[in-house]
């Protein structure tokens, strides 16, 4: 089979584009990418362009500096967003979260039955101060949340946000994390399609008590003796 040079040509001009795009929407300037790559500010200029297309180790350490899946080349849409981690409205989720943590202290501090006073002052903060954390109406310093939760003998993990964006950002970057951590034979297991029904029988297992464990191993020794 013969390919077409035009096709070549169309191909780097792609590639460009798609780099260009990603680099720009990354808030990368020429010279920092370019210094990434080990090449001079002019080759990326001509990569971007399309007149001097990329090689595979460049496009790969592209994506890695710009934390981007490498497979965003071999597509043809740009990248959707120019901030992709930035929140829309920081004030409206702030005021949010000032409201689910004050909430949190609130039922932190009925469980250990404690008054607001006690608490305060055990903390070092003003009782009113308190009070109106409590009610979502001021920002908690961190050091004084910090306090508050050695006080209450809780975790900061506990009042960290969970289901909003940053939060969600935050698990998915967990989760990535500890798949990196384990084992490499196990990674190659759970990324083959095929092994899927194997996954989700070992999810159903975990959802079971001691007691139906107990007894389903007891069957499955009945069934291979």
């Amino acid at each position: 089979m013969t390919i077409n040079p035009i096709l070549k040509i169309i191909r780097a001009k792609k590639l460009g584009i798609l780099m260009r795009d990603a680099r720009e929407k990354s808030g990368k300037s020429v010279e920092v990418c370019a210094a990434a790559l080990g090449i001079s500010n002019d080759e990326l200029a001509a990569v971007e362009s399309g007149e001097r297309p990329p090689t595979l180790p460049e496009l790969e350490i592209l994506a890695f500096y710009l934390d981007i899946p490498l497979e965003h080349f071999w597509e043809n849409e740009l990248l959707k967003s120019v901030d992709r981690n930035k929140v829309d409205d920081p004030e409206q989720l702030k005021q949010i979260r000032q409201k689910a943590i004050g909430y949190l202290i609130q039922q932190n501090r009925n469980a250990a039955t404690q008054s607001v006073e006690d608490l305060a002052t055990q903390a070092g903060i003003p009782a009113a101060s308190l009070e109106a954390y409590e009610r979502g109406e001021a920002s908690i310093p961190l050091p004084e949340l910090e306090a508050l939760i050695m006080v209450l003998n809780s975790s900061i993990d506990e009042f960290e946000d969970h289901q909003g964006p940053v939060g969600k950002w935050f698990t998915e970057k967990q989760t990535v994390s500890g798949f990196l951590g384990l084992p490499a034979e196990l990674q190659d297991f759970i990324s083959k399609p095929i092994n899927q029904p194997y996954l989700e029988l070992a999810v159903r297992l975990s959802e079971l008590n001691v007691d139906k464990l107990r007894a389903l191993g007891e069957g499955l020794l009945e069934i291979t003796l």
